[in-house]
């Protein structure tokens, strides 16, 4: 949306400004296709001082105008760093300029953080989701799963106490993402507040083409003025020997736009999100209900006739609390607390630095990300083959990945929308599936 949004503008300014300007858009197309260009990739993650790039573009336009506007004067380079010297104090564009960098800084920084967050969130999910299950797990799970039918109880479904010891002990890692998990969620929601709220990034992305006709349209209205202040400050410039053009005449005129707004659409994909968003804040603990509901077929916790891991009976053992702490009376997974799963506990990293970029982007500050066009690494791309079959098969060590760094995609829609929501450890699942199909089989 936010690309789309940034599209229309520039498609709006190339269909409009020759029309309007003639050659002060011709001769100087480049410069419009440059800021529009450095925006994208700014936008994409690239390390690009906005501010800088906006005064930049400033700068170019106003020499390029200045010239054009003042044909009869042969002005050199030099000529031209004295008027920019003087722009600042004389304000050829009006407040434009000004009042552009402090909208556009804030409504970019904001959006393209929070595209990075849903990016980051959705790469965790891939990752943890790649963890391989410790033997003693595997062991729980064929018990779980595999041993009612061996003792002729092939109807007999597992109690869902036993269920929960089981999958939180195997998921113990996992669900210490928790805590850094519902605060990037809580930090996503008030972001996609400021995106459609006071940083208004629907209309300041949308009509950067409208301010920069405003803004030649100033320097037009008050072109011999400035040119006066100009010659003051920096002499008068020798009489060149071409003819004067009339272009200018000719395209002088206060230029509007019908401006389109779209906000009624950015309301609903905010109110979508946010609502997403708070679904997903506890993700990661409640993981272990949703497994044993919709994949193991549990039975109710109150069933006294259910598979209790020895016989068809009730469950007594009292059910762990979440994470790896909790583990450590686990009666049906052996769980080692003192040994944290490293690549969990990188991704637990990834998402502190995430939630710290998204309060720096909620006050306006900006934030550097890695440019996308120089490494996808980390953008959620590739395969979803476990770490530990793709390193023997690509004899790739795992200390050779930078998990500290992500990359914004430059342009796909896949790969984040539900993946959150949707996403189940692999193994795990693999596993529960064979089993499936297998007490499938029994049960005929």
């Amino acid at each position: 949306y936010f690309q789309d949004l940034l599209n229309k503008s520039e498609k709006a300014l190339y269909d409009a400004f020759p029309s309007m300007y003639g050659e002060l858009y011709t001769q100087n197309m480049k410069v419009f296709k440059d800021l529009y260009s450095e925006l994208r990739r700014y936008y994409r993650g690239s390390n690009i001082n906005l501010e800088e790039a906006l005064n930049e573009f400033w700068t170019r336009l106003l020499e390029r105008l200045f010239k054009l506007m003042n044909p009869q004067y042969h002005i050199t380079d030099e000529y031209l760093d004295c008027m920019v010297k003087h722009a600042e104090q004389h304000k050829p564009f009006g407040e434009v300029p000004r009042d552009l960098k402090v909208k556009a800084t804030r409504a970019f920084i904001a959006a393209r953080s929070y595209a990075q967050g849903f990016l980051v969130g959705s790469d965790v999910v891939k990752k943890v989701s790649q963890v391989s299950l410790s033997h003693e797990c595997t062991r729980a799970i064929m018990k779980l799963m595999y041993c009612p039918h061996c003792r002729g109880m092939s109807s007999v479904k597992p109690c869902n106490n036993y269920c929960l010891n089981v999958v939180k002990g195997c998921l113990a890692n996992q669900a210490d993402l928790n805590t850094e998990w519902k605060y990037l969620m809580d930090s996503l929601v008030v972001v996609a507040d400021r995106i459609d709220g006071p940083y208004n990034v629907d209309t300041v992305i949308g009509t950067i083409h409208m301010r920069i006709a405003e803004a030649i349209s100033n320097l037009q209205e008050n072109k011999d003025s400035i040119t006066a202040k100009v010659f003051q400050g920096c002499g008068n410039p020798k009489i060149s020997t071409k003819g004067s053009s009339s272009e200018d005449k000719k395209r002088r005129g206060k230029v509007t736009f019908e401006a389109k707004s779209s906000a009624q659409a950015l309301e609903m994909l905010v109110l979508d999100a946010k609502g997403n968003l708070t679904a997903l804040k506890t993700y990661w603990i409640t993981l272990p209900g949703s497994l044993c509901s919709k994949k193991v077929m549990a039975s109710s916790a109150a069933d006294d006739k259910c598979w209790n891991g020895m016989t068809k009976g009730s469950y007594l053992p009292e059910v762990m609390g979440d994470g790896l702490a909790n583990q450590i009376n686990n009666p049906e997974v052996e769980v080692d607390i003192t040994k944290p799963d490293m690549t969990i506990r990188q991704q637990i990293m990834q998402l502190k630095i995430m939630t710290n970029r998204l309060g720096n982007a909620n006050i306006g500050n900006d934030v550097d990300f890695q440019d996308a066009s120089d490494d996808m690494s980390g953008s959620g791309s590739g395969d979803s083959c476990p770490d530990d079959v793709c390193g023997k098969r690509l004899s790739k060590s795992p200390s050779t990945r930078q998990p500290e760094t992500h990359a914004i995609p430059k342009q796909s829609g896949h790969g984040i929308n539900g993946a959150s929501s949707r996403s189940l450890p692999s193994a795990f699942l693999l596993l529960l599936s064979v089993a499936f199909i297998a007490a499938q089989h029994l049960w005929r």
